[in-house]
């Protein structure tokens, strides 16, 4: 009997092993999102942030577009990838009229063989994903962001950013925002002063410039 319980406790323990192994990345903040999503649904007809965590860390996000119905769904240090996972969770059930996005420099960071090329088919997928419910609403894609911690991958950023752009420009209501050359000193070289310290992420300053830069855009 004894032998018989062991056994069974210890085909329990790797059963939830097993299940926590297979647990994607970040489905914990996407649960988040849908817990909070039960508890007070977000209106219809706003404008969704979507990506990783440019958008995450801009908790005051609603403060710098106070004329919009900011919808912030920015989550850890995500790639394209996992943008396209989450979908069905993070975009789809919003409604929004407008869809911002900021991803792709993760997916260059985590990854340094990946190419510019390959940046661009997560790209296209995510797009056909939004299309297929959404086939009208504005999609704007946020250029990948000079990072000074980042630098040695800045040309290959540089190049999916180009890639990007001209396909976009090729698809009805899409647009690509440049972030890039904003974030630049006159010289070429990152503005380093609009990071906070870990060379990653922005500080006030930095979000300022996007502010002002996005700001046209949104409906």
């Amino acid at each position: 009997m004894k032998k018989l319980l062991f056994q069974s406790v210890v085909l329990g323990l790797l059963l939830v092993s097993s299940a926590k192994a297979q647990t994607p990345r970040f489905y914990q903040e996407i649960q988040a999102f849908k817990q909070q999503d039960s508890l007070h649904f977000p209106p219809a007809n706003a404008i969704l942030f979507v990506g990783s965590s440019s958008f995450q860390k801009w908790k005051d996000v609603q403060d710098y577009f106070p004329n919009h119905i900011i919808i912030n769904r920015g989550f850890g240090g995500s790639t394209l990838p996992d943008v396209i996972r989450y979908a069905p969770d993070i975009i789809l059930p919003y409604h929004p009229k407008q869809i911002v996005i900021y991803c792709g420099e993760n997916d260059i960071a985590e990854d340094p063989a990946i190419t510019p090329q390959q940046v661009l088919e997560r790209v296209k997928i995510l797009l056909q994903i939004i299309r297929k419910k959404y086939k009208n609403i504005p999609v704007d894609y946020i250029s990948i962001k000079p990072s000074p911690s980042r630098i040695q991958w800045q040309q290959k950023m540089a190049a999916s950013n180009t890639l990007i752009q001209k396909y976009l420009q090729q698809q009805p209501h899409t647009r690509f925002i440049d972030v890039y050359h904003a974030m630049l000193n006159l010289d070429g070289t990152i503005n380093e002063t609009i990071f906070i310290h870990d060379r990653l992420h922005m500080n006030a300053t930095g979000y300022h410039i996007w502010q002002k830069i996005l700001e046209p855009y949104l409906l």
